[in-house]
């Protein structure tokens, strides 16, 4: 493969995912009563978060259920450094980078004492670190104000522009133009050394040892990534709320989420991620409110009883989808050959 081949901006399928989602502002200004812009944003950043999942479980082999951990260190951190009662402030733009710094730190103190374990066991252990931060989070009351979260959190600016709540366009585009980044980041990774690198340790971590390649380190590398893009994506939800929330927002749901949005997507696929997060979030964010909206402008009582919210069919539909998708493509949606080198 040539440097020009290894090095390129996109892939055919990551440019149409991130040219359709582009053109979704437009469905808000040409369809009368639809907004999709504004919880599009959530779809992108649960995009970025599952492609930090992405890097550690479809990449290297390892099963990671505490990745909502560093999705919340990544929105403390992002808090602490930014909001008005802490004395640093350094602004939206430096929280999101020293965000992404400290939850890579973190990802590498939780790989360095988990190197060993595989499977099960690490599943284990991801697991109860991930409840650790929430209960951490919420005992440092005085440094993290506990279940109240910390607020208000400085909106994205430019020189002479301050974003708006009230205006989603700025913003959509704004996170839309930081996850391309991180798919161009993330599809270099995947054809440099480091990336082969972990590919090699997911197929046979003993012949890659005879390959002169060291698997802990190359799995310490993957946790520090997939955790900085946790919490970088933890950072952006911050700041989208303007709060970090309680600790409990970050739970093992957010974990499991992630990971259907792996699996359903196409594990080792960057386009297969961004495929699962449209279809996964995009599911419990866009289709089933404006589903309720439809048929309440129709007269129908959404909250009369229970079948009538289309919102009480959320678990089923995503469990559905899971069951589907191992039954007849158990690959994912978007399958990669590229991450199935052997």
């Amino acid at each position: 493969m040539s440097a020009l081949q290894r090095f390129s901006l996109f892939s055919r399928g990551q440019l149409v995912v991130l040219g359709l989602l582009a053109m979704v502002p437009l469905v808000d200004l040409f369809v009368p009563g639809v907004q999709l812009a504004a919880p599009m944003r959530n779809v992108i950043v649960f995009a970025i978060l599952a492609l930090g999942l992405n890097i550690v479980v479809g990449w290297t082999g390892l099963l990671h259920l505490g990745i909502a951990a560093f999705m919340a260190i990544g929105a403390y951190a992002f808090g602490i450094l930014t909001c008005e009662i802490y004395p640093f402030q350094v602004g939206f733009w430096w929280g999101v980078i020293l965000a992404g710094l400290i939850g890579a730190f973190a990802g590498w103190l939780l790989g360095a004492p988990t190197l060993r374990l595989r499977g099960d066991y690490l599943a284990i252990v991801t697991l109860g670190f991930g409840e650790i931060v929430q209960d951490a989070l919420k005992n440092l009351e005085i440094i993290t104000k506990g279940t109240q979260g910390i607020n208000p959190l400085p909106a994205p600016t430019f020189p002479g522009f301050v974003m708006s709540a009230e205006h989603p366009f700025p913003w959509f585009y704004l996170y839309l133009g930081i996850l391309a980044v991180i798919v161009f980041l993330c599809r270099n990774l995947e054809f440099s050394r480091l990336g082969r690198q972990l590919f090699a340790v997911r197929e046979d971590e003993l012949a890659a040892r005879c390959m002169a390649i060291s698997p802990d380190k190359a799995k310490l590398k993957a946790f520090a990534f997939g955790a900085a893009l946790a919490a970088v994506a933890g950072a952006l939800s911050a700041s989208l709320l303007s709060s970090t929330g309680e600790p409990s927002n970050y739970d093992f749901q957010i974990s499991i989420l992630a990971l259907c949005i792996v699996i359903v997507g196409g594990i080792g696929s960057i386009t297969g991620v961004l495929v699962g997060a449209i279809v996964m979030v995009g599911l419990n964010n866009v289709v089933l409110p404006q589903a309720t909206q439809a048929l309440q402008r129709h007269g129908v009582d959404s909250t009369a009883n229970v079948l009538s919210s289309p919102d009480n069919y959320k678990y089923m539909l995503f469990g559905l989808a899971l069951v589907l998708m191992m039954r007849y493509r158990p690959d994912g949606i978007v399958y990669s050959r590229k991450a199935a080198r052997k």
